[in-house]
């Protein structure tokens, strides 16, 4: 199986040599360089595009924010991981908005950072789940009919999109309603032309004014 290429970017070197003794301590991943700001780690990740980019939200310079949205102008799709102390809403709304796939907390266990590093390798998205509850209060309102979409999902189409917004994996959605990964895809590709929604966020919003997360 490929490894899982990861780029750590941190201001502080004894954060980063922790973190990396850890990514190349599990199975299936490894840490392929480090960067101690934003300016190395755009060139690093131009040079060896690695899988995922886990990066510091407080840096000199650009911010985790700035350096996130830099990344994904750069390549669309890049897959980051906003990796920070910081538990206030806002910086998980800046870091979503930027184009983040993952919001973990320092304070979280080892296990969090790896669970997300795979999620986000995957394709899916990863919230600490410390924060995964914050996501719908920030970004939804309380629901109001007029809210939501007057289009019909098929029951398939649903499914995928609440598993989406739940922060699955396309992989795992696939695993779970026993379909093809290539099938899930065009689930949510149909779900969210319907829906006339773009992004992991509107997902949220979406499923979350729907209900469908508080049923979770």
């Amino acid at each position: 199986m490929k490894s899982i290429r990861v780029l750590l970017v941190d201001d502080h070197t004894l954060v980063r040599e922790g973190l990396k003794a850890l990514i190349d301590a599990q199975s299936g991943m490894q840490v392929v360089a480090e960067a101690e700001n934003a300016t190395a780690a755009l060139e690093e990740t131009a040079r060896l595009d690695p899988d995922v980019v886990v990066t510091d939200v407080s840096m000199p310079g650009l911010n985790g924010a700035q350096l996130t949205a830099k990344l994904c102008e750069q390549s669309p799709g890049r897959r980051v991981i906003a990796l920070t102390v910081h538990e206030d809403r806002a910086y998980l709304r800046l870091l979503l908005e930027a184009g983040a796939s993952g919001y973990v907390l320092k304070r979280a266990a080892v296990a969090e950072l790896v669970q997300a590093i795979r999620a986000v390798a995957a394709g899916g998205t990863y919230l600490d789940p410390n924060m995964a509850g914050d996501v719908v209060d920030q970004f939804v309102r309380k629901p109001e009919r007029n809210d939501i979409p007057a289009v019909e999902l098929s029951e398939r189409e649903a499914e995928v999109v609440r598993l989406i917004a739940l922060g699955h994996s396309n992989k795992e959605i696939a695993a779970k309603l026993d379909l093809s990964v290539k099938t899930v895809e065009t689930y949510k590709a149909r779900s969210m032309e319907k829906l006339g929604i773009h992004g992991r966020v509107e997902i949220v919003q979406y499923a979350a004014r729907r209900g469908w997360l508080a049923e979770s």
